[in-house]
């Protein structure tokens, strides 16, 4: 939307007159064709996650987060116990429908209703998890949640030079908005973190897309997509990605 001009003749942005605060996410579990996304529960879900991520033998899961590997069931669970208490962020499981499984986990956090922003973060997901059709589904049901709420913004952000996270936005949708340098330090290293985000004026043509590529008719007989979610959900900005890369 164009920007307005106030009695100044200053330019301001665009007017929000019925702009309500939306409510914090639900802790009800997200129903999709491919995954379950419930509140995460230690007691529900650790020793599965834990089998999981173990089969992720050289721990590729772990380098951009600020935590793990967990080298017994006992200290994801004790992880998963802490974790849990917490309202921001807000973790949830990833059960995988075909097995009953939890397979990885995601979480809203920087929760900011009064501003209508939300992030999706802490996405951790097992060898069993990655590159399924569940895999898509759990950010299209969080996504869905979110806007269906009235977030106006919908944020992703990681590591600039996590390479398949940068891909794995723009694949979503996610427009890219640039680098914040030295925006933190973790793991006894710099993070320069890059920005990426979905607003609610995209949603319904990006909500299109999901749904189309979620069809079982856009899959073979061996599971394998006919048409790519990417072509189907080009942000707008995808062409500035081209700063965040891990060369």
């Amino acid at each position: 939307m164009q920007h307005i001009k106030n009695a100044l003749g200053q330019p301001i942005g665009f007017p929000l007159p019925d702009w309500k605060p939306p409510g914090t996410p639900s802790r009800e579990p997200m129903e999709g064709r491919y995954c379950r996304v419930e509140p995460l529960h230690p007691s529900l879900h650790a020793a599965s996650l834990h089998d999981a991520y173990a089969l992720d033998a050289e721990g590729r899961i772990w380098t951009y987060l600020p935590y793990g590997p967990f080298a017994t069931p006992d200290s994801y669970r004790a992880w998963a116990e802490e974790i849990c208490r917490r309202c921001d962020p807000l973790f949830y499981a990833i059960i995988d429908r075909a097995t009953e499984r939890a397979v990885g986990v995601a979480s809203y956090l920087r929760i900011d209703p009064a501003n209508g922003s939300i992030e999706v973060g802490h996405i951790s997901y097992s060898p069993l998890l990655q590159r399924t059709s569940a895999a898509t589904e759990a950010m299209y049901l969080m996504m869905e949640q979110a806007f269906t709420l009235g977030y106006r913004r919908y944020e992703w952000k990681c590591d600039a030079l996590n390479g398949p996270s940068c891909s794995a936005a723009q694949r979503l949708g996610f427009s890219f908005e640039g680098v914040f340098r030295q925006a933190t330090v973790y793991r006894g290293r710099n993070r320069d973190t890059a920005w990426f985000s979905v607003i609610d004026q995209e949603w319904p043509a990006l909500k299109d897309a999901f749904q189309h590529w979620l069809q079982p008719a856009n899959f073979d007989e061996q599971g394998k997509q006919r048409s790519r979610l990417s072509a189907m959900s080009t942000p707008p900005r995808k062409t500035m990605a081209a700063r965040c890369d891990n060369e």
